[in-house]
């Protein structure tokens, strides 16, 4: 018997960081992904294999499914994190793996390169959860941290509102085709950015951001809403200024590409993964000069 469970990838398009507080973030779900298959054999353990896009395996590892601990693995860090993971899955369902017909065969395999930050973690605790019968949401809550869109990505086939409060979380699909898509790029930094250490810097700020999140809200439905090109780069703009103000860093477009004549903005932890660009496709050649050769039109990155 066999099980093969997917999630979406993601990317933050409005409200980066501003989404811990409450802020309304309007998430793009990715045709990049990651499966989790299951099966069986006649082991007492859990064997546990990981590959890449390009079906080569970066992790192994061994758990006892007794006491989820490793038994041996590839990389000590990542098998330290994922009997983390099983054993949370479990404190939220006691009977996960406590059974000797339960799967105990697992590979996983993304459909994007580990850098690209599309939610290799995130996937992960989605199909976990399916799998372990719980809420995402505790799992993360218990595990990685984080408000949780990428979550909500996971399992939904088109963009959303986010938001998190005290109340919970509430989601609302959107549809969104803007006629202007063809001018719009993802393009890679070259470099990974750990949103962990993103979330701790943005948490150690001591200010009153009332209206910070007011200002947030506002420009994600403006977003949502417009219909012309111009009109969505001024509010990126005015996101990313806002953004910078706040953490008190430059803007990605005035960091490293300031003689750019299009709109760039960055998408969830400030400094790696992707950016947005605008401009027409033959303007992509800016950032191939400088060495930035990952660009995804949006019609091959967004669900």
């Amino acid at each position: 018997m066999t099980k093969e469970l997917y999630s979406n990838g993601k990317l933050l398009l409005t409200g980066e960081y501003a989404i811990l507080d409450s802020a309304k973030g309007f998430a793009l779900p990715t045709k990049f992904g990651q499966y989790l298959k299951l099966s069986q054999n006649t082991s007492d353990t859990l064997d546990w294999v990981s590959l890449d896009e390009r079906n080569q395996v970066w992790f192994k590892g061994k758990f006892s499914k007794s006491s989820l601990t490793t038994i041996h693995s590839t990389d000590e860090a990542i098998a330290k994190r994922l009997a983390q993971l099983l054993s949370e899955a479990r404190n939220l369902n006691p009977s996960f793996l406590s059974n000797t017909t339960d799967f105990n065969l697992v590979e996983t395999k993304l459909t994007f390169p580990r850098d690209w930050g599309l939610g290799s973690s995130s996937t992960l605790i989605a199909n976990l959860a399916n799998w372990a019968g719980i809420d995402p949401y505790q799992l993360l809550s218990a595990t990685f941290g984080g408000s949780g869109y990428d979550i909500a990505c996971a399992s939904h086939d088109q963009p959303i509102i986010y938001q998190k409060s005290s109340e919970g979380v509430h989601i609302q699909e959107v549809t969104y085709r803007p006629a202007f898509s063809d001018q719009l790029f993802f393009v890679h930094l070259n470099q990974k950015k750990n949103s962990r250490d993103a979330i701790r810097t943005y948490r150690s700020l001591n200010t009153d951001k009332t209206d910070f999140i007011s200002k947030i809200n506002s420009i994600t439905q403006e977003i949502i809403n417009c219909t012309k090109l111009s009109e969505f780069e001024y509010l990126l703009n005015t996101h990313e200024q806002l953004i910078s103000e706040t953490l008190k860093i430059p803007t990605v477009k005035k960091a490293l590409f300031s003689d750019y004549n299009g709109t760039i903005k960055s998408l969830g932890a400030w400094g790696g993964d992707f950016i947005l660009a605008t401009g027409h496709p033959d303007a992509m050649n800016y950032f191939e000069r400088k060495g930035f050769t990952t660009i995804l039109p949006y019609a091959k990155m967004i669900l």
